[in-house]
């Protein structure tokens, strides 16, 4: 791996830290591994419908029975195991009297979760596996990338330097985080007055539009539009250590507009996807690919920071130029 990849293991990382990575990176990869297998067990639920013939359908109503009992068998392990640290981190939420980042990822779950085993079991209603799995494997992805974002390089450990990079990632970190939390408390007061709405117009439409809203609470890349931002700083500092100090002012100059860039784009993101999901036009699912979509588009517009390296120089040769 390349030194300056995100994804390198800083010499500096403690041994809890490396274990920490170890186990998210196990627990995403199981979640992938059921999310693959039982959205391909949902296929048949997807096909049905009347117009059938009648001994094809009964065929097909047996297969989406035996498909159910298959993709809740291998979604158990997804939300005990990989979401364990979703639990953990909620429990400790509500706890402290707060409704953090996984207060509203616990409910989507729970609420895609507990209908499905019961139409498993009565064979009767919509099940919402697929999108479970979908939910916590695209949830996991994103948080292993702020992980690494967080860790890389070390952070202070690299010397004064990356400890101007911290800095500015606390402070900058500290903001996002209270925009954060007043989203996530807006958005699940939406979900769940919204599903109280249709269940009394539509009960039907009740479930899957409040865990579609549920989904799209998690601010995930809200999240990670600080630490993917500094990531890149810290990237580009180590790609060139000797730069000078103009460069480095631009450098985090350029790193503070792309944590806002992030930041304010991850917003519109969600203010956008929003009323679609009130109205029912957003599946669980769909909702979940949107939050993938989102975070990728984040760590790919911090990472540019990197790929584009000259803009720097030029911006610092700019501020060099129009000093007295």
């Amino acid at each position: 791996m390349r030194a300056k990849s995100i994804f390198a293991v800083p010499a500096t990382l403690s041994d809890a830290e490396r274990q920490q990575r170890r186990h998210a990176l196990v627990r995403l990869s199981l979640a992938w591994l059921a999310m693959m297998q039982v959205m391909m067990f949902a296929w048949p639920g997807y096909l049905r419908h009347e117009g059938i013939p009648k001994d094809a359908l009964d065929t097909l109503d047996w297969a989406i029975v035996l498909m159910n009992w298959a993709s809740l068998a291998l979604t158990v392990p997804v939300v005990l195991y990989s979401a364990w640290p979703i639990w953990r981190h909620a429990g400790a939420n509500l706890r402290q009297g707060r409704a953090g980042m996984d207060v509203p990822v616990a409910l989507g779950i729970v609420a895609a979760f507990i209908p499905s085993v019961h139409a498993t079991y009565t064979g009767r209603g919509e099940v919402y596996f697929d999108s479970v799995t979908m939910f916590v494997a695209f949830l996991l992805t994103a948080r292993y990338l702020e992980l690494c974002a967080r860790q890389s390089f070390g952070g202070a450990a690299g010397g004064l330097r990356h400890a101007r990079v911290e800095t500015q990632r606390l402070a900058l970190g500290a903001s996002a985080d209270r925009l954060a939390s007043r989203f996530v408390l807006a958005q699940v007061a939406l979900a769940l007055g919204a599903g109280a709405v249709w269940a009394y117009i539509d009960p039907a439409h009740s479930v899957p539009v409040m865990v579609a809203l549920l989904v799209m609470s998690c601010p995930c890349a809200m999240s990670m539009a600080v630490p993917t931002a500094m990531a890149s700083a810290h990237a580009a500092l180590a790609a060139d250590p000797a730069m000078s100090d103009a460069m480095l002012d631009a450098l985090l100059d350029r790193a503070r507009g792309k944590a806002r860039q992030n930041l304010h784009g991850s917003l519109a993101w969600h203010l956008l996807m929003t009323p679609l999901a009130l109205v029912g036009w957003v599946t669980p699912w769909l909702a979940a690919i949107t939050m993938l979509v989102s975070s990728l588009a984040v760590a790919y517009n911090s990472w540019r920071l990197t790929r584009h390296g000259g803009s720097v120089h030029e911006a610092a040769d700019g501020a060099l130029e129009a000093a007295p």
